[in-house]
């Protein structure tokens, strides 16, 4: 990677308050739009095709970002230099990385995602608001090869700028449907022949008594951070599984409980099909 000096243009007043203007949820909705922050997450965006409008990088931090301006080069996505002042109009965070990209929303919808043969594990989050949990189940389920993620009406926006930058790119990598009610999700799925798992801690099944049901394809429902799962949606799955806890914490992280399902049930279908 050369140290020499990037020439890169400034972008116009009217695209820098655009991108300024997508950090309110109105905007990106209507301009389907939203803000990618840090390298990992825009070297990610810039991967999947025609998902990147634009990459803005904060003066000093070019030659750092050569490999993502020589990405975004290759897929003719422009690149413009802006101030750190600048930048920071860009992002929430108390520190901005340097990079910050404009994608485009990624429409998906609950039909296209379960017409799939092989769909075999997807979460579904209902009434997850906290923005750092959505997307660390995102990141979870990506990394334990999930089919999709299901984000209910209810729940926290998927674009919003903590949830992306949660995710950590993995945003980028499967599918994720929003807009539509528990009900809708879990009918789907059930209809697409997934088992439906609901987490809850009082139930009488633990994870380690399910055996081999956890081979078969299957929906895990995960709840809200504070009050888990009602009586009226729990009795929406097939059946409630408690996370087993053997040490004194009273109770697991919705994006922990999340994690430890979603690996049983991947290492349980891996190992079924030898």
């Amino acid at each position: 990677m050369s140290d020499a000096p990037i020439e890169l243009p400034k972008p116009s007043k009217a695209a820098l308050l655009e991108a300024r203007s997508l950090q309110r949820r109105k905007v990106r909705e209507e301009l389907g739009k939203f803000l990618v922050e840090g390298r990992k997450a825009v070297g990610e965006a810039l991967k999947l095709r025609g998902a990147v409008e634009a990459v803005y990088v904060r003066w000093d931090a070019a030659i750092p970002n050569q490999d993502l301006l020589e990405a975004a080069a290759a897929s003719k996505v422009p690149v413009f230099a802006v101030s750190e002042q600048n930048l920071a109009t860009l992002t929430d965070t108390v520190t901005p990385q340097g990079v910050v990209a404009v994608a485009r929303t990624l429409s998906v919808s609950l039909d296209s995602v379960l017409s799939e043969s092989d769909v075999s594990l997807v979460v579904i989050c209902a009434q997850v608001r906290d923005p750092g949990n959505a997307g660390t189940v995102i990141r979870c389920a990506d990394a334990f090869g999930a089919d999709a993620v299901i984000l209910s009406s209810d729940s926290v926006e998927v674009y919003n700028p903590k949830v992306v930058r949660s995710s950590v790119g993995s945003i980028f990598h499967l599918p994720i449907v929003t807009g539509v009610s528990l009900a809708q999700a879990i009918d789907a799925c059930r209809a697409a022949g997934l088992q439906i798992f609901a987490t809850d801690g009082e139930a009488g099944t633990d994870l380690t008594d399910l055996d081999g049901a956890l081979a078969k394809p299957t929906a895990w429902v995960m709840g809200n951070e504070s009050w888990g799962l009602p009586l009226e949606h729990l009795q929406l799955a097939d059946q409630t599984v408690a996370v087993p806890i053997y040490g004194h914490a009273e109770s697991l992280n919705l994006a922990t409980a999340a994690a430890v399902c979603l690996y049983a049930s991947a290492s349980a279908q891996r190992e079924a099909l030898g």
